[in-house]
């Protein structure tokens, strides 16, 4: 047997050894996809004499595709190094280099990032004369461009207002963009697919020459690709193909970026004679924690059917432990993770990054340092620092940096040129930024809008010194529209939620400490700079992050915690099947980072929109059987599940119309514990928040 062949397991050996033909490969959790993807390519090359040159493998991200050639280099030799392994955008990029022209793409094109596209955006927004934000409309150019859609069907089913514009001036807003990118011949990372697709489906023939470049094709995490990925596959694998694609359904978590499960659904409908193969051994996980992640996935009717079979015997049980308050969840934790030590492998999972929070604060309290991964820690959080630069600038008017921040933070028609001059006024006379804006009237042709925002601030200063930190920030959230701006943001929800955890922290801080409102900053930056893992025990941090950035990970021991409705699945999830499944496969992607040991938690009560109300434990959990648990901690009988008792919001009862300003016109349908559901025509069942909705009755 060749020695790529005897390290692996028989459906390992079966992926290596295909040869013509298409192929699906269906990985589970810890199954040793990539090794059975490096062994396949090596083969190709020692066994079948395919010239590396030949073969193409599509990755997801820079750091997987330049990790497999490495293995693929150490394991066959130089002559790796002419693989074609890259991201698709990459891909994408070395055709339209050779190719462009074809398209209308002068040589030399460049590429731009996000931050360019912001800077475009705001070029844009200004020629046409509107005020809003870039980013909303950013992400309308990202989930239009990843469709696949023109933008007339786009709008066809867009709400009548995006990003708090009009969905005529957004389109006008996309024509524009796209013309200016032609004007200085650039192209963003979404283009770079599209034209591709364009280039391959307009000129056959250098289609035909690519695929003579690519004669065997691998497409790793094929459960993540979007519709535009899935045509530009299609159409390199052409009539014949040579294609194996690698991936797990039961791991596709990313509908939130166009990523179609469907794509590897039906991947046997759209290539009938392809060979299906399934990698079940579990190279990661013990047998224990196994028997729970299949417990919980089989539970999905979107999917694949296999079974995780795991190579580790017996283990740890699962551990599973009901917290009174969420408080004490975050005790808990730290509390066990002081106990086990090794802090490097130890991970703990949230679905939302506010969860965070309490987390840090409660290892930080217990001298275990943290490494927060996929997101800045709390206190760095742009809204999160945009409502604290309020509240410096109120106790402080003389802090030229912060009063910089929110001058236009939201939008409020107060432009760089006007700062500038006001700077260079407050320069000139020896006196501060904030002195300057009160003498805009003889520096400035226009004052109008810095003196409203100075009568505002003056109204902030007054309740700096009147009021404590919550009341403060919640007259803030109800003065400056920064409420409305964050909701209209992609995800603004979640800003919102980090918001609302801010406010909750104000809170804790009031009934623990009390003080003024000078004295909650001083609290704050000494909390930020703590969250900061100092030296040598930067490397044994404890992990913190939210599921979707755990995938692909794997750590000695995790902790999921906020096991909750409302949290996991979360409330924005529970409408339609498919994003309910999707919430699901999100905890079977947690449940399987864990090698030895695994943590599940809930807390029995949570501070939501600043009331403490009864949760109800995860529906997922109810799909564990009881005996794969062991109850530990604050357990005196088991409570699962248990009602959650009506508490109905003042303002609504159901049946009233109402109108939002992203989704227009509705009706709600249900109002319980500070959020109602309401049926928006041509959107759907929506849950919200009544508190930061921002809804109108109509009647």
């Amino acid at each position: 047997m060749s020695d790529l062949l005897s390290s692996l397991n028989p459906a390992q050996q079966e992926a290596v050894r295909h040869l013509h033909g298409p192929a699906l490969v269906v990985a589970g959790a810890g199954s040793g996809k990539t090794r059975t993807v490096v062994h396949r390519i090596a083969y190709l090359m020692r066994e079948h004499r395919v010239y590396p040159s030949e073969i193409l493998a599509v990755t997801f991200t820079n750091k997987a595709a330049g990790e497999m050639k490495e293995r693929l280099v150490a394991m066959v030799g130089p002559q790796a190094k002419d693989l074609w392994v890259s991201t698709f955008h990459a891909a994408a990029v070395r055709i339209l280099r050779v190719y462009g022209e074809y398209v209308g793409l002068r040589p030399g094109f460049v590429i731009y990032d996000d931050d360019d596209q912001n800077t475009l955006l705001k070029e844009v927004l200004k020629e046409l004369g509107i005020e809003a934000r870039p980013g909303p409309l950013r992400a309308m150019l990202d989930r239009l461009k990843n469709q696949g859609q023109g933008l007339e069907a786009f709008l066809r089913e867009a709400p009548d207002f995006i990003g708090g514009v009009p969905k005529a001036e957004a389109a006008e807003v996309y024509r524009r963009y796209q013309a200016a990118l032609q004007a200085q011949s650039a192209v963003d990372f979404n283009d770079l697919l599209l034209l591709t697709i364009r280039l391959f489906e307009t000129h056959p023939e250098v289609l035909q020459k690519v695929r003579q470049r690519a004669r065997f094709i691998h497409v790793d995490e094929y459960q993540d690709t979007n519709p535009v990925q899935y045509r530009l596959v299609r159409l390199l694998a052409g009539e014949r193909p040579n294609l194996m694609v690698v991936g797990d359904p039961d791991q596709s978590i990313y509908g939130f970026r166009a990523a179609d499960l469907h794509n590897i659904l039906r991947f046997t409908q759209d290539y009938p004679e392809a060979r299906v193969i399934r990698l079940e051994e579990n190279y990661r996980s013990s047998a224990s924690i196994l028997r729970v992640a299949n417990a919980v996935i089989e539970k999905n009717t979107l999917r694949l059917e296999k079974v995780l079979r795991p190579t580790k015997s017996g283990g740890e049980p699962v551990r599973l432990y009901r917290a009174p308050d969420a408080r004490e969840e975050a005790a808990f934790v730290a509390r066990e993770v002081s106990r086990l030590g090794n802090y490097a492998g130890i991970a703990v999972l949230y679905r939302t990054n506010a969860q965070s929070r309490l987390l840090e604060e409660h290892l930080r309290r217990a001298g275990v340092p943290v490494r927060l991964v996929g997101a800045v820690s709390f206190f760095e959080r742009r809204e999160i620092k945009d409502l604290l630069a309020y509240a410096r600038v109120a106790v402080n008017p003389a802090d030229a940096l912060n009063l910089r921040r929110i001058v236009n933070t939201p939008p409020r028609g107060i432009g760089a040129s006007t700062i500038a001059k006001l700077a260079e006024h407050a320069q000139a006379n020896g006196i501060s930024l904030y002195e300057a804006f009160r003498a805009a009237s003889s520096v400035l042709s226009r004052p109008q809008a810095v003196e409203a925002f100075l009568e505002l601030l003056e109204g902030l200063r007054e309740a700096a010194f009147e009021s404590g930190p919550v009341a403060f920030f919640e007259r803030v959230l109800d003065e400056t529209g920064l409420l409305e701006a964050l909701r209209e943001e992609p995800d603004g929800e979640d800003r919102l939620q980090n918001v609302e955890e801010l406010l909750r922290a104000a809170r804790d801080w009031e009934r623990e400490e009390g003080g003024s409102l000078a004295d909650f900053l001083d609290a704050v930056a000494l909390t930020a700079k703590a969250e900061e893992p100092q030296g040598e025990a930067a490397g044994e941090a404890v992990t913190l992050m939210t599921l979707h950035n755990a995938k692909g990970l794997e750590f000695p021991v995790v902790f999921l915690v906020g096991l909750e409705e409302n949290l996991l699945p979360h409330r924005n999830s529970l409408s339609r099947l498919e994003d309910l499944e999707e919430e699901r496969r999100l905890f079977y992607v947690g449940i399987t980072r864990a090698q030895e040991r695994l943590y599940l938690s809930y807390a029995e009560e949570r501070e939501v929109y600043g009331r403490r109300e009864p949760t109800r434990p995860s529906r997922f959990l109810e799909d564990i059987p009881r005996e794969l648990l062991q109850e530990v901690g604050f357990f005196d009988e088991p409570k699962m599940p248990r009602a959650r008792p009506e508490a109905r919001p003042a303002e609504f009862r159901g049946g009233e119309k109402v109108r939002h300003p992203r989704f227009g016109q509705g009706t709600v349908v249900a109002a319980m514990g500070g959020e109602v559901t309401v049926m928006f025509p041509g959107v759907g069942l929506k849950r919200l928040a009544v508190r930061f909705a921002g809804l109108e009755r109509l009647d």
